[in-house]
């Protein structure tokens, strides 16, 4: 398959997530009820994290699907391949999670193709069945099974983005990045760097997101500030931590990382 699959399972081995509302909560109840979920977000602020996080707690198998330019509708549900000299039919992601009762995950999933969101209509309606028309069959979506999708609605232009008739299908959520007291805890935890050197990495992608639109396509992400404490607290010099995990990701324009490095220097002297 062209699509990225993992999969998780135990509430004991769920990654690290603070919750900044009632977020879970309406995850739990969207599960409960085979509802489906969408999340909107700007890349690297937890979308990802947060289902992990969830599909642990709840105990459910996770299949995350990356989606690309090139990811068809045959890539989540299966094809027919050679297999020691026979033909056979191999299941997808979304055709396991289905048959499993298991959460598929469609991260980015305005990347993939138009026929992807077809074969998803029938999955969140009251239906609830995937059909398989290689093989012939309508598969009834198995209890525990739920579809998740992200994008990041701020980056996507007016070719790639969600209709509206598909984006009524789903309950959505909306993610951003976390205040700065709640972002501190996370970069901590996640990185082990303390609290102190944390908050001003904090402080500084603060203001870095604050250039978006102007210098910067995105802001910096708090993954990126996850990389960079983590340098840090690995023995790696500030300057030189900021500038791998959270300037030069950010663009390639020589004058615009040099403003950028000049803030780096406000902030932290």
């Amino acid at each position: 398959m062209d699509a990225t699959v993992s999969m998780e399972k135990g509430a004991a081995s769920a990654p690290f997530y603070l919750s900044q509302g009632d977020e879970c909560d309406v995850f739990e109840a969207a599960h409960r009820n085979g509802l489906p979920v969408l999340l909107k977000g700007p890349t690297g602020c937890g979308k990802t994290r947060f289902v992990a996080h969830m599909a642990a707690r709840l105990g459910s198998k996770l299949y995350t699907v990356a989606c690309h330019d090139d990811l068809a509708a045959a890539d989540l549900i299966g094809r027919y391949l050679l297999k020691g000299g026979e033909t056979v039919w191999v299941d997808g992601p979304l055709t396991r999670a289905v048959r499993e009762g298991a959460i598929c995950y469609l991260d980015e999933v305005v990347e993939a193709r138009k026929d992807v969101t077809v074969v998803l209509h029938p999955l969140t309606d009251d239906r609830r069945t995937l059909p398989i028309d290689r093989t012939g069959e309508e598969l009834m979506a198995s209890p525990g099974f739920m579809l998740v999708a992200s994008y990041n609605p701020g980056y996507q232009n007016i070719l790639k983005t969600l209709k509206p008739s598909t984006r009524q299908r789903f309950l959505s959520l909306e993610f951003d990045f976390p205040p700065a007291d709640l972002e501190t805890e996370v970069v901590c935890e996640e990185s082990g760097l303390d609290h102190d050197r944390t908050a001003s990495l904090v402080r500084l992608a603060g203001k870095l997101r604050a250039l978006k639109g102007q210098d910067l396509e995105e802001g910096v992400s708090t993954r990126l500030v996850v990389y960079a404490a983590t340098l840090i607290a690995q023995g790696m010099p500030v300057g030189r931590a900021i500038e791998a995990a959270m300037i030069e990701p950010l663009t390639d324009d020589e004058d615009v990382k040099r403003g950028l490095l000049d803030l780096v220097t406000a902030v932290f002297g």
